[in-house]
């Protein structure tokens, strides 16, 4: 697996602030998806000056990486966004773009190929950084009314047993067994879910948008605006 991370390729940006950064301030981990039907096209997008976006790393179809900004250099992957106390992320954070079309072009798995360069590169990140497990993130995560990436079908639960990322301690068994058996109380569900670490809203709407995309992450064979056990089991392990 580490192969594709020593054979890195290089295709710099324009598009990031010229003062460099601490080490120490990296703090995040953030998973992108392009969204875009053409692989070549979003490269050109990232290393274009007029498209004001970029990232620090992209991972094509092939497992190839390319290094797009360099890590002490603030590049423009987040946006509007926030986690816990903090807003902003592009500051603090590293952003790695994933190329796949995305829910607005036929969303599709990634590649194996794809997968070993994102547990690799994601190893090495944490520990050069050291980064904690609850800050390797989604942009879903940070900007949850607005993006969906890297959706569904992300691979977060094998990250997890590769000692990434988070995930909930729950069985299979006990996750079908609360299915779909609404919750009674989701005011305190969502009291919950934003302690975990999602902006804060009182609109209904908003609500529903974080709450699918925390199932998206987290119960990702369901994906319902219906409150139910199974999900409140699973944020219950989580905090």
């Amino acid at each position: 697996m580490q192969k594709n991370v020593e054979k890195m390729s290089i295709n710099y940006s324009p598009n990031f602030y010229l003062r460099k950064r601490s080490s120490l301030k990296i703090k995040y981990l953030i998973f992108h998806y392009t969204g875009m039907k053409s692989e070549n096209g979003a490269i050109k997008k990232l290393t274009s000056e007029h498209s004001k976006v970029s990232c620090h790393y992209f991972i094509k179809k092939n497992g190839k990486i390319i290094q797009i900004v360099p890590d002490l250099y603030i590049a423009w992957h987040a946006g509007a966004s926030s986690w816990k106390n903090d807003k902003f992320l592009n500051s603090n954070s590293i952003g790695i773009e994933i190329s796949n079309p995305g829910h607005a072009h036929g969303y599709c798995n990634f590649s194996s190929k794809q997968i070993k360069s994102i547990i690799s590169l994601s190893k090495k990140l944490k520990k050069k950084y050291k980064i904690k497990k609850e800050n390797i993130l989604g942009h879903s995560d940070i900007a949850p009314l607005r993006k969906k990436d890297p959706g569904e079908k992300f691979p977060w639960k094998l990250l997890y047993k590769n000692k990434i990322c988070l995930w909930h301690n729950l069985s299979e068994r006990h996750c079908k067994k609360l299915r779909k058996i609404k919750l009674s109380d989701s005011k305190y569900f969502y009291k919950l879910l934003f302690k975990f670490g999602y902006k804060p809203t009182n609109k209904f709407f908003e609500k529903i948008k974080i709450y699918k995309n925390f199932q998206r992450r987290f119960r990702p064979q369901i994906i319902s605006s219906i409150v139910d056990k199974e999900s409140y089991a699973i944020l219950k392990s989580l905090i």
